[in-house]
Parts: structure tokens; sequence; C-alpha cells
């Protein structure tokens, strides 16, 4: 299965965040394939299945499958091998696998390119952007946010991974590190005028640009707005796409 290429200036990735189909289609049929990109997260994911994607790619959309692969190496690697098979444009797997799942992870999508016209791009998740001091304390972790991010994010590095997603507060120290072609995402991107919700490692989409992230995840500022396509077009265009 070839994977579309319609999104090559987008920075937007939409995260779909509807659990009806219906709404999920009034949504779907407001934005614009070359504006942006989506995201199919577990819970779409579990609901709705590969057929989504391929759904969502009849349209002409590239899709971001955000499942965050973390199991013994041997799964994670036929995981993403499966999920590279569907076309997607990009995947994740969880860092905190450690090296040698992330290993298995990118061997999995390289056996699956072979198949394929483009390989997909596969980043790791370093924390959560819910995340914060507290909750790195409750799961045992001595370091602070940023020292555990740079951990993470260099176990992908060496792991030979696209990037990670992680928040625009760590970008700068992330490409200072490991250079301007380490892929950033950054969730927790929010308006000005919207509420934090449950992120806690926020920024606003001009100052996530200026801080380098490479590709912005935004998800209930667009997808609950009155006029979706119209303020992804204010959001492009208020970091330059």
């Amino acid at each position: 299965m070839s994977i579309t290429n319609t999104n090559t200036n987008a920075k937007v990735i939409v995260a779909l965040d509807f659990e009806e189909k219906a709404q999920l289609h009034q949504l779907i049929s407001q934005l614009d394939p070359s504006q942006c990109y989506l995201k199919i997260g577990i819970t779409l994911f579990s609901q709705f299945g590969p057929q989504f994607i391929k759904e969502l790619h009849q349209q002409g959309f590239d899709v971001f499958l955000d499942l965050k692969f973390h199991d013994i190496p041997h799964q994670v690697q036929g995981a993403c091998f499966a999920a590279a098979l569907s076309g997607v444009w990009m995947m994740n797997v969880h860092a905190l696998g450690g090296s040698t799942m992330l290993q298995a992870a990118r061997a999995g999508v390289e056996r699956a390119a072979l198949q394929l016209s483009r390989k997909p791009l596969l980043i790791g998740v370093t924390l959560l952007t819910s995340s914060g001091p507290q909750e790195l304390q409750q799961m045992g972790f001595k370091k602070d946010v940023d020292e555990m991010v740079l951990q993470l994010a260099t176990l992908c590095y060496e792991a030979g991974l696209d990037g990670v997603v992680c928040s625009a507060k760590e970008v700068a120290i992330l490409k200072k590190r490991f250079g301007k072609t380490f892929l950033c995402v950054t969730p927790g991107i929010r308006l000005p005028e919207d509420d934090l919700q449950d992120q806690q490692r926020v920024m606003t989409p001009e100052k996530a640009i200026a801080a380098g992230s490479d590709y912005l995840v935004i998800g209930r500022s667009v997808t609950h707005a009155l006029q979706p396509k119209v303020l992804l077009q204010q959001i492009n265009e208020s970091i330059n796409v």
C-alpha cells in the first residue's frame, strides 16, 4: 500500500476526539487534507479499527496513528509492522519500553517499508503532556521533567527513530542535543482563550513553532470550534504555513 503525501507543508495534526461516527464525519468534511494531518488515538482505533484509517486515506488525509505501543520487543515489532502496512504517515511507540523495544519497533517499520513506496515516520513518546513533577514522583522517578524527557529522547535517537513526542517546552533542548532533523511532535497546544483541560505542559501554536516544534497536535481547539476549517486556516496563517 502506498502512503499519501498531500501534506508536505502542513504543521498541524488534528486530534480526532469524537467517539460518534456522525460527529467525526461532520468534522472531517469541514477539513482540508492539504491543511492538516489527522490523528487516530486509542479510543477511536479501539472502536473503528484499521478500516477507519482506510476511510481517511480515501478522503485524502495522511494519518498519525497514536497508539503508543509499549510491550515486549517481539510484540512491538509485529505491531509496528502491521501498522506501517496500513499506510499511516506517522506512528509512535512509548520510549519507556527501553532500547531493545525501540530497536524492534524500528525493525518492524523497516521490514514493512520494503512493501511500501514510502517508510512511515516512527517517533517515541517521552512523557505525556498531562504529566508533571507530581506524576513523576508517584511513578518513582527521581529526575525532573526536563531530565527525564532528555533521557527518553536519547534512547529514541540512539535507536534510530525519527523523533519524539514531547511538550513544546522541551523542544529547544532536544533540538540543541540531537539536531534540527530530529522531529519534535508537540501535543498540549492551546490557543490563548482555551481551558488547559487535562494538560499541564502547554504552549500556543506561535510559541511552539518559534521554539522549534515540527508538528503541532491540536484537538479540542479545532474539533470543537464553530468553524473548524476557518480556525485551522487562521492557525496556519499565524505560524506562516
